[in-house]
């Protein structure tokens, strides 16, 4: 097929156009590298199935030109810096859900039917776990707010437009080209000074991963699907891990013995759920299952930090 993926020089998104080439898919990203690095994808643009259009979702001409053409669309690009969202309070909404409402117009525009959505389990707020899809979502964060709404007008277009659409609600994502968050900020810490790290929230904060190459794997077993209609899908491992536990792992990795000191609250910061764990039955189901645990997801974040990463 002709794919289209935005945010595709971003973390999950470059590891998703690696899979599509080997797949023998026809990929063009659409990229505007406020996130997203070239270094991601320069293994794609060796391709002859490869090409890009650094452009923002706002450029809307460009959008639409851009993904004329394709088959499907995989909207990945988006703002999701949860933790700094109350110093920004638009920036999610104008960039995660103004920002689909364009690619939908594109997609409108163009003929196109198909989308895979990368939304997040933060949409459900604080629930009880094990969460399923259909669990009421109550927001917490802007980030959440923002990828919920997103999901509402991807459903009404749907509707109204006979639109097919899949979409995925990801619980942290680890792995190769993972470009923020608590494992970064750990590792970063750590390679500034290995004798102490300093914690946001009281490190008990108990939470589910995923691996990035287990969230590609889930991405194409549900981009399949051909009657109209949207399909929402929890991705996440079946086990959770503490703070406290991730940071064992990654001093192990780092070869470090820090005093660590931790924050008094439950939770690091405004829209920080310190529970997260989901149930994915609907796509082990489809006979999709994580290959590999969050332990180990860890170790290949930061080994991939230390060793791999061009910075």
């Amino acid at each position: 097929m002709k794919c289209f993926v935005t945010g595709g020089a971003g973390f999950i998104g470059s590891n998703l156009v690696d899979r599509l080439i080997i797949e023998g898919h026809n990929v063009k990203v659409y990229d505007n590298l406020s996130t997203g690095r070239m270094d991601n994808i320069l293994g794609a643009t060796e391709s002859t199935w490869f090409s890009m259009t650094e452009g923002d979702l706002h450029e809307v001409e460009l959008l639409r030109s851009a993904m004329e053409g394709s088959d499907i669309v995989f909207h990945f690009a988006a703002n999701a810096d949860v933790r700094h969202g109350p110093e920004h309070p638009l920036l999610d909404f104008d960039q995660n859900t103004i920002g689909t409402i364009n690619v939908l117009e594109a997609m409108r525009s163009n003929g196109i039917k198909r989308i895979v959505f990368a939304s997040s389990a933060s949409v459900y707020g604080e629930p009880e776990t094990p969460t399923p899809e259909n669990t009421p979502c109550y927001q917490t964060s802007l980030y959440g707010a923002s990828k919920h709404a997103a999901e509402g007008f991807i459903e009404a277009y749907c509707e109204a437009f006979g639109m097919t659409a899949s979409i995925l609600r990801f619980v942290s994502v680890l792995g190769e080209r993972y470009s923020h968050g608590h494992i970064v900020d750990f590792c970063q810490q750590l390679k500034e000074n290995p004798d102490r790290l300093e914690v946001l929230g009281d490190g008990n904060q108990r939470k589910s991963y995923i691996y990035v190459g287990d969230v590609v794997n889930a991405v194409l077993s549900t981009m399949v699907f051909s009657d109209p209609g949207a399909r929402i899908y929890n991705v996440g491992n079946e086990d959770t891990i503490t703070v406290r536990e991730s940071i064992k792992v990654i001093c192990e990795e780092m070869g470090c013995n820090p005093t660590v000191k931790y924050g008094t609250e439950p939770r690091g910061w405004i829209g920080d759920n310190p529970n997260i764990l989901i149930d994915a039955s609907r796509l082990r189901d489809m006979e999709w299952r994580p290959e590999t645990s969050i332990y180990a997801a860890i170790r290949k974040t930061v080994y991939w930090w230390q060793y791999e990463n061009v910075r």
